[in-house]
């Protein structure tokens, strides 16, 4: 597949665009909240920086299942106005407060958490919006890309960020301008041809909803296999917002422009590892697998790194296979969820990935206090070479995979008995199978 394929629809192209913009803002205010929160409102507390990050992702873990639900009964693109437009609002808001010097460390954790109910409803009604602007075959292909603008955000925004910091001698500018990129994607949504908006199939009010889909993804083993390899990673392994900002101001004595530098570095690694998922198309489980465990090797280096210089290296490895994983997840649960439970799993697979750095993240950030903070990246490392290890052992014990090696690039081969595709295809009928039995047996219900 061409890596731009699903460029040549007019409401991707609009989404992608506006998508960048926003993206910008959203990664220059993480780099600026803290930034604020270790150098002005404590004297470099990783602990208060763990609790602002678990604060932002603990909506998540709170109410992504509802908020699944309310993703496949309202119209996405109307939805996503209204949580842009919230999202927007809430970063004008934090920057007045530190422009008028008012703002206090609970402004921070207050604000961190009504932008994580925000982003709860946001991030899958995002996720499923992109399966109604291109074709269902390019959709690997628009999630590699849509990953790619969020990497390409990263890219640009935390730069952009320690530069402003720098020199306007404080972070308080840096929230307002991340307020105002959000109008780029209403505007985006707004301008679309509604015309060639791909239907979204909608889900009537019903009771035990959320049920359902909690039921679906427990009789998708390939599912439930992923959320366990994405919550430890999401837990342990990437917290690199807050253990960049530790080795840059601690170990490494440098300032904000420095670690600014850092994301920025990291996003060339993972703006390459979202290019080459869209090129891929198709995802499949050996690049879950396989780039699980080179994550984890990428980061034990990073911990280990002598020098400033080597560890911006070894963030582009590390932000290659990161989002690898990620993309891959990503695509693999939307392209082989059902249509209509595709809110609901996606809120789900959210819940999971962003639900769990409320708990790893104050984990971390202690240990990044207590121990240091090549301890709090060493242990993210460690606990994902494990999940990748057992990943790996359980595919091989139930899926009749094995993990091999050729010049040099890992990857998953089927050995004997049922092939991936063979096991999934059965899976994925089981499962409309039994949604279908369940569906039928509400409408007896309801007659």
């Amino acid at each position: 597949m061409q890596t731009f394929a699903s460029l040549r629809f007019f409401n991707f192209r609009l989404w992608l665009a506006g998508g960048l913009v926003s993206n910008i803002g959203t990664w220059m205010q993480r780099v600026a909240q803290d930034w604020l929160v270790l150098t002005v409102l404590t004297h470099d507390s990783g602990t208060a920086v763990g609790i602002v990050t678990g604060l932002q992702f603990l909506p998540f873990l709170l109410i992504s299942p509802y908020a699944g639900v309310i993703v496949d009964r309202f119209d996405s693109r109307k939805l996503l106005m209204v949580t842009q437009a919230a999202a927007g609002a809430l970063g004008v808001g934090l920057g007045t407060l530190v422009l008028t010097d008012a703002v206090q460390l609970w402004h921070v954790y207050v604000f961190a958490f009504a932008l994580g109910v925000v982003s709860a409803f946001d991030n899958p009604a995002r996720q499923t919006f992109v399966t109604q602007l291109v074709a269902a075959p390019n959709l690997p292909n628009a999630v590699g890309l849509n990953s790619a603008s969020f990497n390409a955000a990263r890219l640009i925004g935390p730069g952009i960020a320690g530069v402003l910091i720098a020199a306007f001698d404080g972070t308080g500018w840096v929230f307002m301008i991340n307020g105002l990129t959000f109008a780029a994607t209403i505007v985006a949504l707004l301008v679309m041809r509604i015309s060639e908006l791909i239907p979204h199939e909608r889900v009537a009010r019903r009771k035990g909803q959320v049920r359902e889909g909690v039921k679906y993804v427990r009789r998708r083993a390939d599912i439930v296999v992923i959320m366990i390899i994405v919550a430890v990673v999401s837990a342990l392994g990437l917290n690199f917002q807050m253990t960049s900002a530790l080795m840059a101001r601690v170990e490494f004595d440098k300032g904000a422009g420095e670690y600014g530098i850092l994301g920025s570095i990291m996003a060339i690694g993972s703006l390459a590892g979202a290019l080459a998922a869209a090129r891929r198309g198709r995802p499949r489980l050996r690049y879950i697998v396989g780039a699980a465990g080179l994550f984890g090797v990428s980061t034990g280096l990073m911990a280990l790194a002598p020098s400033y210089g080597a560890y911006a290296l070894l963030t582009i490895p590390a932000g290659f296979f990161g989002i690898t994983l990620l993309t891959t997840c990503n695509a693999w649960v939307q392209t082989t969820t059902a249509p209509t439970m595709r809110g609901r799993v996606m809120s789900l697979y959210m819940m999971v990935l962003m639900g769990a750095t409320p708990i790893g993240s104050p984990i971390v950030g202690w240990i990044g206090e207590a121990v240091g903070p090549r301890w709090a990246i060493g242990v993210g490392a460690i606990a994902t070479i494990v999940v990748a290890l057992a990943a790996a052992w359980w595919s091989k014990r139930y899926w009749n995979l094995e993990l091999s090696y050729v010049m040099h690039r890992p990857f998953v081969r089927v050995a004997y008995g049922r092939t991936t595709s063979e096991a999934y295809a059965a899976q994925r009928e089981d499962a409309k199978l039994k949604i279908s039995e369940q569906q039928a047996e509400n409408a007896r219900g309801q007659g």
